[in-house]
């Protein structure tokens, strides 16, 4: 029986109790959510050790890492050491991006790591014919089993379901300048386009929710056609899968299984609170999990930055599950300090949301008690990256006060005490 199944029968209360206690709602509230698919919590039962982590309505945002390898670099070592430092300072889940070396290897020693785990296993399909030949040459049958072999082994995974022939058409009447910027998606395109043949995605789809069912597997409807560049944000092609995926939502929940529904990329502000109100409307609440969104195109090197600044913007109007974005995104293959900044800066963004909403502001009022009383311990105690604000503190103090002010410290002088 699925997680959803448990929730809508009631026997999952005690399981999900302590997850409940963490989040601040009470565990009839999670079961509530969770059976009407608004709350998803990915697992797999044959991963004892891992934490729970709950994400959808009413519960604070999530943040998930992305690490992997590529054909350029792919050293399993570096990128379960980026998942460590990932979930050091915050992450809450990771995905396993990998496209080269033994990939079933570095999906072993991720999941050893404690946090749930997905993948797209579109992309080992894909670099398997491409090892053949070219990725025009996937077989259905090779990428059903290989979506089976992952659902066996990680909590969720990314599905782009959602791209259609006729979605297709849409990308090429769009004129967009990125066309189709998702990975999973160029893959499924290029299928599509050679065999001119329906997705086998979503022509299969009830063979999908039956493998996802079976394994309790939460899936994680991917955005093929999600904007590559601001430009091209909330156009026809985009729109048009949303409207896919609103209506695989329904045969997942119908199907008792997990989903929640990945989002845009790169959004100008004024458009990212009504786009995360539309998904929301017409996926009816399903969680949100949104790749920044990134509001500006012309940061490369700092895209952390934009992504957070639009991850706030996009939480704070419902999206529940930030994809972290790093400086190294359009770059290059993320470095560990890369991942520490893209993890920090998505965690701010999350926390700003929650903030706004009302949660957790007591983290932030001991900390400015602490700034006050220039506890600098309990300050440092406090913040998102200690070890950051340790560095500045180690090498710009100032005695009691800092070096920004210091005997002109605005806080010492117009204390009472």
């Amino acid at each position: 029986m699925t997680l959803i199944q448990e929730a809508r029968r009631g026997t999952a209360e005690k399981e999900l109790a302590e997850l409940a206690r963490a989040e601040g709602v009470t565990p009839e509230a999670l079961l509530r959510r969770i059976a009407a698919g608004r709350v998803v919590v990915p697992r797999n039962e044959r991963r004892r050790e891992m934490r729970l982590v709950a994400i959808g309505e009413g519960l604070r945002v999530k943040v998930n890492a992305n690490v992997g390898t590529s054909p350029a670099c792919s050293s399993a070592e570096e990128e379960v050491e980026k998942a460590r430092i990932a979930l050091k300072y915050g992450a809450h889940t990771l995905m396993d991006l990998s496209t080269g070396g033994e990939l079933r290897e570095i999906r072993r020693r991720l999941l050893e790591l404690p946090a749930p785990l997905g993948t797209v296993p579109i992309y080992e399909a894909g670099v398997r014919a491409e090892r053949r030949g070219s990725v025009a040459d996937m077989e259905v049958d090779e990428l059903f089993s290989v979506i089976e072999e992952h659902a066996k082994e990680v909590d969720f995974m990314t599905i782009h379901a959602g791209l259609t022939l006729e979605s297709l058409e849409a990308v090429e009447r769009s004129g967009r300048i990125t066309g189709i910027v998702s990975r999973g998606g160029s893959f499924l395109a290029l299928w599509m386009r050679h065999h001119q043949q329906e997705n086998p995605l979503y022509r299969e789809f009830d063979y999908l929710l039956e493998i996802a069912r079976e394994n309790d597997v939460t899936l994680s409807l991917g955005d093929a056609l999600r904007p590559g560049c601001v430009a091209d944000a909330g156009d026809e092609a985009q729109m048009a899968e949303l409207l896919t995926l609103a209506r695989l939502v329904k045969r997942c929940r119908e199907a008792g299984v997990q989903c929640m529904v990945e989002g845009p990329g790169h959004v100008p502000l004024n458009q990212i609170e009504a786009q995360v109100v539309t998904q929301k409307r017409l996926c009816d609440g399903a969680p949100f999990y949104v790749l920044g969104p990134l509001v500006t195109d012309i940061a490369p090197g700092y895209d952390h930055i934009t992504g957070a600044i639009g991850g706030a913007i996009a939480a704070l109007a419902g999206a529940d599950f930030l994809c972290y974005v790093t400086p190294a995104e359009h770059l290059s293959l993320p470095s560990r300090e890369d991942v520490r900044l893209g993890v920090v800066a998505a965690r701010i963004a999350a926390h700003a949301a929650d903030l706004a909403r009302g949660v957790d502001a007591e983290v932030d009022a001991e900390l400015s008690r602490a700034r006050v009383a220039l506890d600098w311990e309990r300050q440092l105690e406090l913040c998102l990256d200690p070890e950051r604000a340790k560095e500045y503190r180690r090498t710009l103090r100032r005695g009691e006060t800092c070096s920004m002010c210091g005997s002109f410290c605005a806080m010492k002088l117009s204390s009472t005490k």
